[in-house]
């Protein structure tokens, strides 16, 4: 991805870009520390927790690593885990604009592959939702659309080659974003062969420092299946990086 080559130089973030965002989202990015960083081209996340294919399954350890560049829309997420003691390594891939997942036992056995119109328009809402929480700068994104709702709720709208999709963002007192909720992912049958449109929502547990930058430290994504809800995954965010090189892709390609 030759996208990854660090920022281009630009002028740093201040106050006075915030204006134009609704009032939450002015806040959210001060506390968060965006003022006098430089703008966000892409970014990096590294992470570990645990994950389940549903509210019955058992839970399996993970660690990821996950790339984002925001101009070009593009994200690599690679996570490794083990079921019964067997390697599993799974790999999404939002470029170009097309979309791919593939989960695989040993590293050689397929469990799981997705692609098509649905993981595309899923993955976007994902794109966005990674904008929101790992690297709130982007939210100065220009083709972001956004509704105010009352004080502490707004509405986003993101278009992506032609593919809209919104999420609703709630805020706590302290200005911190707390929730993500969308309509617009689809929730992946075990074995990536099916998928049925579901609400989505990544609840913020605690925030934690990442140099100068105040961000999530530990979150979890949640399916509000017909059943009830239930979380699918719980993360604990180790590092976020911002603006790196090539080289820092070598392991995702």
């Amino acid at each position: 991805m030759r996208e990854l080559v660090g920022a281009p130089p630009s002028p740093l973030i201040t106050a006075g870009d915030l204006v134009a965002l609704p009032t939450p989202v002015e806040r959210y990015l001060e506390v968060t520390g965006v003022i006098g960083q430089p703008r966000v081209a892409n970014f990096r996340v590294r992470m570990h927790g645990r994950i389940r294919s549903d509210a019955g399954a058992r839970w399996m350890p993970l660690r990821a690593e996950q790339h984002n560049v925001i101009e070009h829309r593009s994200r690599l997420f690679y996570l490794t885990s083990s079921m019964f003691g067997v390697p599993v390594t799974g790999y999404h891939r939002y470029i170009d604009g097309s979309a791919s997942m593939d989960i695989k036992l040993a590293g050689l056995l397929s469990v799981a592959h997705a692609t098509g119109e649905e993981l595309f328009q899923s993955e976007t809402v994902t794109f966005l939702n990674d904008m929101c929480l790992f690297a709130p700068a982007s939210l100065l994104d220009p083709q972001l659309a956004w509704s105010t709702i009352d004080a502490r709720t707004v509405r986003v709208h993101f278009t992506n080659v032609g593919v809209a999709v919104r999420a609703q963002l709630s805020f706590n007192d302290a200005g911190e974003l707390i929730d993500f909720v969308s309509d617009d992912r689809y929730q992946a049958s075990s074995d990536g062969k099916r998928s049925t449109r579901c609400r989505w929502s990544t609840p913020v547990k605690r925030y934690k420092s990442f140099g100068p930058m105040r961000l999530v430290g530990a979150g979890e994504g949640c399916w509000r299946a017909e059943t009830g809800p239930y979380p699918y995954i719980e993360l604990e965010i180790d590092d976020v990086a911002y603006n790196v090189g090539r080289d820092d892709l070598r392991r995702l390609r």
